[in-house]
């Protein structure tokens, strides 16, 4: 019979390691599997054109015509539920299983919800395809908007709705929004587009809970405040989707644990993209990183390792992320640590457009660009040549 390879998760980090495995001239059986119905499609469209109406299912399509000659088997809308160690089957939720020689998890990572939001109307957080057509119905309708969270998807969705004519605003914990990755001073000047483009934004104050019956009414927030509100969104961030793997033996911890080659601790078994926390040498610890340039890169060392193709280095990519908002982008690439000296370099935070180098020691570690791409590309281009991934 014919050697077979599953792959668990259809969205980019799954679709890609199976066109990394024909790439490397597998030619056996590839089972991809997947939760959704749908068929591969982009994600990050989903908080801005496919929200806002101006993409189509079409236009968010990962699928290619010549992925036809790729020869995969697809098991659509079907759940992994356990990973049996000694068979090596991947058993899903229709009862059966798929008897694999290799496994490639690639399952990806799920929205964080509020506590005591479930089954409340009008409320929604954004990860999949349906959230998106969820959440689009229920803004054409809609007057105001509460986003909870600051982050790069509730700052998506904040700017979307406010193209569509939304009142809208954000609620962040924090007292700066995404000082986590860019540091206080750069977190503050990329939130300061929400002001210039008429978004109220309320810092330092939690959401003590959501009013309403059978749909929500109002935000209510720790100080006291009640906001009034016909849809809420949640973007307080994700989970990774590993909880189905809890008695395969499979090691786990913030994500799947891989070396720094994507191999788990099960031989012929390993992981990608969001559900996927990778060894770092030079973090000396494991990473996990939810960007789509991760799961785009991640696949080809996962299929090389599974596929026995010598011990080569693992490649460390810098990571890098962006983030389109109120027609603004923002660009970032390399990792932040506390202690690191943020310097504008080119433009100004004030004219909303600007390169900041983050620098350690004296030597560049990452770099911030908003309305910047030439410069940026640049700079980050040289950045791969002089950081270690995760550093």
């Amino acid at each position: 019979m014919s050697p077979t390879i599953a792959v668990v998760g259809a969205s980019l980090a799954g679709l890609t390691a199976a066109r990394a495995l024909r790439d490397q001239s597998y030619d056996g059986r590839i089972v991809v599997i997947g939760d959704e119905v749908h068929a591969p499609y982009d994600r990050p469209p989903l908080s801005k054109d496919f929200l806002a109406g101006t993409a189509s299912l079409d236009d968010i399509a990962l699928g290619t015509p010549d992925d036809a000659d790729l020869g995969l088997e697809w098991r659509l809308g079907t759940a992994a539920v356990g990973l049996d160690r000694s068979s090596r089957s991947v058993l899903l939720d229709d009862g059966s299983g798929i008897r694999a020689d290799g496994v490639v998890l690639a399952t990806g990572a799920r929205a964080r919800r509020l506590a005591g939001s479930d089954g409340l109307a009008g409320v929604h957080v954004l990860r999949s395809l349906d959230d998106a057509i969820s959440l689009r119905e229920d803004l054409a309708s809609a007057g105001r908007l509460v986003v909870i969270g600051a982050g790069f998807i509730g700052a998506e969705v904040a700017s979307t709705a406010r193209t569509l004519g939304l009142e809208v605003t954000v609620v962040e914990a924090q007292p700066v929004p995404l000082a986590g990755p860019l540091g206080a001073d750069m977190g503050a000047a990329c939130a300061a587009l929400h002001a210039d483009h008429g978004t109220r934004l309320l810092l330092g104050t939690g959401v003590a809970g959501l009013v309403g019956t059978d749909r929500v009414e109002a935000v209510e927030l720790t100080d006291g405040t009640r906001l009034p509100a016909d849809v809420v969104v949640v973007g307080i961030g994700a989970a990774p989707t590993i909880e189905w793997l809890a008695h395969s033996g499979v090691a786990l911890g913030n994500g799947v644990l891989t070396d720094a080659r994507q191999a788990t601790n099960i031989p012929g078994v390993v992981a990608v993209g969001d559900c996927a926390a990778t060894w770092s040498t030079s973090a000396e610890r494991h990473v996990r990183i939810e960007h789509w340039t991760n799961a785009l890169e991640q696949p080809a060392t996962a299929a090389a390792t599974l596929l026995g193709a010598g011990e080569r280095p693992a490649p460390s990519p810098v990571p890098y992320f962006w983030s389109d908002q109120y027609g603004a982008r923002i660009q970032f690439a390399g990792s932040r640590r506390e202690g690191d000296v943020a310097r504008v370099v080119e433009g100004s935070c004030a004219s909303r457009s600007f390169v900041t180098v983050y620098e350690r020691d004296g030597r560049p570690v990452a770099v911030l660009g908003m309305n910047q791409p030439r410069l940026f590309t640049r700079l980050r281009r040289q950045l791969r040549s002089t950081v270690p991934a995760t550093a």
